[in-house]
């Protein structure tokens, strides 16, 4: 299956990625042979990503990442370069590829720490003579210290490094940054090609494939995870009940505590498995015995990585809580279409009667009013407000509507 099968309804990037990648295989055996580069070549150093949640724009990189260290024989014989079988492309697509490095944020930023390395790296050969990628999936959490130093190494790159920076919006990144990438948009896949792929590879039911794909507006992990994970349903059921249990201020304080209850737990349960592999590894590599004490000198290191889990953790929660803060979006969009007689489709058809108690006992005006709500309510968490405190403002004022 070539690489470019995991990108859903993206047919014009797709298409520009190939050619990008057919062209930078001509240059790998331009430079081989000792023959002249072609003058006109669409692959540059350094890609810029974007589009909406759920849109793949990391799925796009990744994708591209494995067509450049794509080792196929069939390259020979005029085949194109993303075959997904060969060594090249099946190491950078589960993330084990020499030359494939892959930087996301451990926290709510990039920290200058956690891109010196990568950097660094990016001015070295490849190891196996192709392309050496480097790919950061939150372009976006970049912070001053951290963009600066990307700004250098894109500035004045390795002849055989590529940059691709993933984020929402050009907007998120840097000016100095942008500008000096090749900007590629990514549209939100239609609600069938999601159900396509659910179907497909998943193996979900087709119903159950469409009622995922329509309940999280064409978000492809999110739809994958809904369709297959018991738990994910039970979540999304208790968040789509937050509207009717706002009656009182008993009602909205009980309701956000449990809201940020869910997310704590959707972060611990990330957390318990890669935070312990991590720390046994960690003591392995430094000397330390299972159950055993730690050989002196190795505490700043296990502190370290003690900082990096918890700042995981705090990210993780963020992200499911932004989740949440989507679905009520999606609720009142939907309790908003009833109220206007829209012949826009529904997301939640499966909770049509909430949506029809919640639209009959409040008008147009007070659903937008709930929707700036729960818009406020995500960018004081962008602000770094406290959770609780930030969810509870929102719940009473959904409650005031």
């Amino acid at each position: 299956m070539p690489v470019w099968d995991d990108l859903v309804g993206q047919d014009r990037v797709q298409e520009q990625l190939r050619a990008a990648a057919r062209d930078a295989d001509a240059l790998v055996t331009a430079d081989a042979g000792g023959t002249a580069q072609p003058e006109a070549s669409k692959m540059t150093h350094a890609w810029l990503f974007t589009g909406p949640p759920g849109a793949g724009r990391t799925t796009a990189a990744r994708a591209f990442a494995a067509a450049l260290q794509c080792v196929s024989p069939d390259r020979a014989l005029g085949g194109e370069p993303g075959c997904g079988f060969c060594d090249g492309c099946h190491t950078a697509l589960v993330g084990t590829h020499a030359d494939v490095s892959t930087v996301a944020a451990v926290g709510t930023q990039i920290l200058v720490d956690d891109m010196r390395d990568t950097v660094r790296k990016s001015f070295t050969s490849p190891a196996n003579g192709r392309w050496q990628v480097i790919l950061v999936e939150d372009a976006e959490r970049l912070n001053e210290k951290s963009a600066n130093a990307v700004l250098k190494a894109v500035e004045e790159p390795a002849p055989r490094t590529v940059w691709l920076l993933c984020a929402p919006s050009i907007e998120d990144v840097l000016p100095t940054i942008r500008s000096r990438c090749r900007h590629l948009t990514l549209r939100t896949p239609p609600v069938e090609a999601v159900a396509d792929v659910l179907i497909r590879r998943d193996g979900v039911e087709p119903d159950a494939a469409y009622a995922a794909a329509r309940a999280t507006q064409g978000h492809i992990d999110h739809a994958r995870r809904l369709a297959t994970d018991e738990r994910a349903r039970a979540r999304r059921a208790t968040v789509l009940k937050l509207p009717l249990r706002v009656e009182d201020v008993g009602g909205c304080l009980k309701a956000a505590q449990e809201l940020i209850d869910a997310a704590s737990e959707d972060a611990k349960e990330v957390a318990e498995g890669t935070d312990t592999k991590e720390t046994e590894e960690l003591k392995a590599a430094l000397g330390g015995t299972p159950g055993g004490r730690m050989p002196r000198g190795t505490a700043g290191a296990m502190k370290e990585l003690e900082d990096k889990q918890k700042r995981r953790r705090t990210r993780t929660q963020r992200d499911s809580l932004d989740l949440a803060l989507g679905e009520l979006t999606s609720f009142y969009r939907d309790v908003l279409a009833l109220q206007l007689g829209s012949a826009t489709a529904l997301a939640n058809e499966d909770v049509r009667d909430a949506l029809d108690r919640v639209a009959r006992a409040s008008t147009p005006e007070g659903t937008l009013r709930r929707i700036e709500a729960v818009l406020a309510c995500r960018e004081a968490m962008d602000r770094n407000v406290a959770p609780l405190l930030a969810v509870e403002a929102m719940t009473m004022a959904l409650r005031a509507g």
